[in-house]
């Protein structure tokens, strides 16, 4: 018997699912929305009553279409929680990934003591794409953050506006979660790593950042029987072999395909989409 107490669990930081009778996850999108148009399409089909939904984080990409992949995130939830079974908001769980830290990151930047090179390590590392869905450019992103704090307030103040005019978008981003669990306390879900040595609640930014030691993980973390991934730097593809982890990134935008996974209540595939 799973002996982890989740009652004092922050709820603004972690999702928990209870009773779960298959969870869907679906790994990091990177703004490919045809690919999740795809997965969504037959998702919807296969979804069941007991069924709960989990999105890994990575939602924008390198693509013209990252607005877009939060448009149709918002309109599968609306699909699902019209089918003739009951889905309540809390079926749904979306945890925050890499690139949307970052994105973050980049609307603080007006606090950032030298934020030019904070800027430019952003967007080395696609931030570039993220603001130009909401109507900015690189170009200007450059040079703004040599105009003062004053300025650079303004300009994030801009995005914030953008982002709050696209219906949906503001509250999605509002709830994204840092980890999520299910009430037996079987299953962990994460965007990319876990920090073994550390209990759950003290991970900080290890959920986004990869260490790539994920797979050479060889026993219970925190007494969870499994912990699940949406996220692999490495891009070395779905490893669904491994006995305490699995990951569930088959490469998305970087020349693979996405992937969306059921596990039932103990870990095991029971089913699987691949765009």
């Amino acid at each position: 018997m799973n002996t982890n107490n989740f009652s004092s669990l922050d709820d603004n930081r972690y999702g928990l699912f209870t009773n779960a009778k298959r969870i869907w996850a679906i790994g990091s999108i990177h703004g490919e929305l045809e690919a999740l148009k795809l997965v969504h399409k037959t998702l919807i089909s296969k979804f069941r009553r007991g069924d709960k939904l989990v999105y890994l984080g990575n939602y924008f990409g390198d693509t013209k279409f990252n607005k877009e992949t939060f448009d149709e995130i918002l309109i599968a939830r609306r699909k699902i929680m019209s089918l003739p079974e009951v889905f309540m908001p809390e079926d749904f769980i979306y945890l925050r990934g890499a690139r949307e830290e970052m994105f973050f990151k980049l609307l603080q930047l007006h606090f950032a003591p030298n934020p030019a090179p904070v800027m430019e390590w952003l967007l080395d590392h696609g931030m570039g794409a993220s603001i130009e869905a909401y109507g900015e450019t690189v170009q200007k992103a450059r040079a703004i953050v040599r105009q003062g704090t004053m300025a650079l307030t303004k300009w994030t103040n801009g995005i914030r506006r953008q982002i709050q005019n696209c219906p949906g978008h503001i509250d999605l981003t509002n709830c994204l979660k840092r980890a999520c669990l299910t009430d037996d306390g079987n299953l962990l879900f994460v965007h990319a790593s876990v920090d073994t040595s550390r209990p759950l609640t003290m991970q900080k930014d290890q959920f986004w950042w990869d260490n790539g030691d994920f797979d050479k993980i060889d026993e219970n973390f925190s007494e969870f029987i499994k912990v699940i991934r949406g996220y692999d730097h490495s891009n070395s593809g779905v490893n669904l072999k491994n006995k305490y982890t699995a990951t569930i990134d088959g490469g998305c935008d970087r020349g693979g395909k996405l992937h969306a996974v059921c596990f039932t209540p103990d870990g095991i595939k029971h089913d699987e989409i691949i765009s």
